[in-house]
């Protein structure tokens, strides 16, 4: 596949100009040519030294990441930044990123990821960021207790810690909303539409007694665990179009 039908598909299926205005990641292709053909492409959650690393002894051609490295412009190429600049384009590879708009997306997205893992019912967007969200709402068919669907969220492949859970909400859930990573900010707007859970990756010191007094239950999944999801999504609907694949698994535990 040429490498502009690529990206142009992949920019269409996540919408990435709507998050344009909101999203300090610089989306879509962020180092790289659009000219040439590619035959692989490599997936990681973060666009590192260790990940570009193994993406290119992998032979990638491109490699597709949730955190890139360019939030809100880069003004010098030193560092860190230059390492992985250099990296990349040592290996002719090229760095395609999604963060918010992989974050919320329907189906393809981290938070549809979660919900699907955890055997909820997808019930809409949540977590508004402008025009846009970033997060999705779901339903249980049965409510869950909270030792259950702490368990399931357990479960995530690649995980390196247990689930924290801030348990002041009822004693078994049926409603949650989802905002994968850092998603504390959004507890209000889980209360207003009254959801049982918030689930997201990290908290923040105040969110424990936001949601004590809120009468919420948080659970803490991991920032990096809850964002696998739609990278592995999009190595599929790359493998559908007849593209080899590859992902690099690198949890940070965090």
């Amino acid at each position: 596949m040429d490498r502009s039908e690529y990206v142009r598909r992949l920019d269409e299926r996540l919408e990435t100009d709507a998050y344009a205005d909101v999203d300090a990641s610089a989306n879509g292709l962020q180092v790289g040519s659009v000219e040439g053909e590619l035959d692989h492409v490599a997936f990681a959650v973060d666009a590192a030294a260790a990940t570009i690393r193994e993406a290119a002894a992998a032979d990638a051609d491109v490699l597709v990441t949730h955190h890139g490295i360019s939030w809100g412009g880069i003004e010098r190429v030193t560092g860190r930044t230059y390492d992985r600049i250099a990296a990349l384009a040592e290996a002719d590879m090229g760095l395609y990123v999604s963060h918010l708009p992989l974050d919320g997306h329907a189906t393809l997205g981290n938070a549809a990821g979660v919900i699907d893992a955890v055997d909820f019912e997808d019930a809409g967007g949540f977590g508004a960021l402008g025009p846009v969200t970033i997060g999705r709402l779901a339903t249980a068919a049965e409510p869950v207790p909270v030792g259950v669907l702490r368990e399931r969220l357990d479960g995530f492949a690649e995980r390196e810690r247990p689930t924290q859970v801030l348990p002041f909400g009822p004693d078994r859930i049926e409603r949650v909303a989802v905002v994968t990573g850092s998603g504390v900010d959004w507890l209000e707007e889980a209360v207003d539409v009254g959801a049982d859970a918030l689930i997201t990756g990290e908290g923040k010191q105040q969110v424990y007694h936001d949601a004590r007094e809120a009468g919420i239950t948080v659970f803490l999944a991991g920032h990096y665990a809850t964002e696998t999801f739609g990278v592995r999504a999009l190595e599929a609907l790359t493998a559908e179009w007849g593209i080899e694949t590859t992902y690099v698994s690198h949890p940070t535990g965090l």
